[in-house]
């Protein structure tokens, strides 16, 4: 059996969509799937409810990320353990692609290469991931994908989920990198924010939680991984990269910029992206 851990806050127009692919197939029965609705005021447990006996369904008045996951954890039996953002799509053949991985023994924890799904994206977004998608962080399914999983030994890494912003960085930094890998054959689907603010809301989110980890963790931030510096100098030799490479460092730059600021004034504000949960149309300006 595969354990999968969902959490979910007020995700009732996108989890249908996540569930979907898991319990309309064959071979549903060889997956235990718990949906930790945190802080919901939407129908998002409702609608998980309808997907039967596969999917277990645990309601929290807390609206917290890490609580949700601890709790998906303590009503979950089996490894190898999958934890999948409530926004992503992921077959259930690459679930099992994942689990297979790990039963290999010679890796503690897993995940998918993200494939950006930019429909309905503006035209800056499009740049700004038209550079991020040949950077090495890029590759790294644990902190970009939305999924990663950890075997038994993997998880026993660390006790409780700690009340962190970014857990799949803490997640990761518990492995060295030949104890963890991204999967190139193993693809999910991420949707990003559609607009150019809202992406740089998430970029600060993003920016701050590292920065959170690293200041709580330091002994494990030799474990962080390659840095995008050596690429993005190279990539600064293809002119017509130009355009996309300003509006990446712009992004980042103003979000690292904000991050530091929050932290400075203790500001801890969920800088959720709602854009990429509307239906998809044309892209936005």
């Amino acid at each position: 059996m595969i354990s999968i851990v969902v959490p979910a806050h007020n995700e009732s127009a996108v989890i249908a969509r996540t569930l979907k692919p898991w319990v309309d197939g064959p071979g549903s029965e060889d997956i235990s799937v718990v949906v930790v609705c945190n802080g919901c005021s939407d129908e998002t447990a409702s609608t998980a409810r309808r997907f039967g006996p596969t999917v277990r369904v645990i309601e929290s008045e807390i609206a917290s990320k890490t609580h949700a996951l601890n709790l998906g954890d303590q009503n979950s039996h089996f490894f190898p353990r999958i934890y999948i953002d409530a926004d992503i799509l992921i077959t259930l053949d690459s679930i099992r692609a994942l689990a297979r991985r790990l039963e290999q023994g010679d890796v503690l924890a897993v995940a998918p290469t993200p494939e950006t799904d930019l429909t309905g994206c503006s035209w800056m977004v499009r740049q700004y991931f038209s550079v991020r998608s040949r950077l090495p962080s890029a590759g790294q399914g644990i902190g970009g994908s939305g999924v990663y999983a950890l075997s038994e030994a993997g998880r026993r890494r660390f006790a409780q989920f700690p009340d962190v912003v970014a857990d799949d960085t803490y997640v990761r930094i518990q492995f060295k990198p030949e104890e963890r890998e991204t999967l190139t054959s193993v693809k999910s689907t991420v949707f990003p924010a559609r607009t150019i603010w809202q992406l740089i809301a998430v970029r600060t989110r993003a920016c701050a939680g590292t920065r959170e980890v690293a200041r709580r963790f330091p002994q494990l931030c030799s474990n962080m991984g390659q840095t995008n510096n050596r690429t993005l100098i190279r990539l600064l030799k293809e002119p017509h990269l130009w355009p996309g490479l300003a509006i990446y460092c712009y992004v980042n730059i103003i979000a690292r910029c904000r991050a530091v600021v929050r932290s400075r004034i203790r500001a801890a504000v969920w800088q959720r992206d709602d854009t990429s949960r509307r239906p998809q149309s044309a892209p936005l300006s």
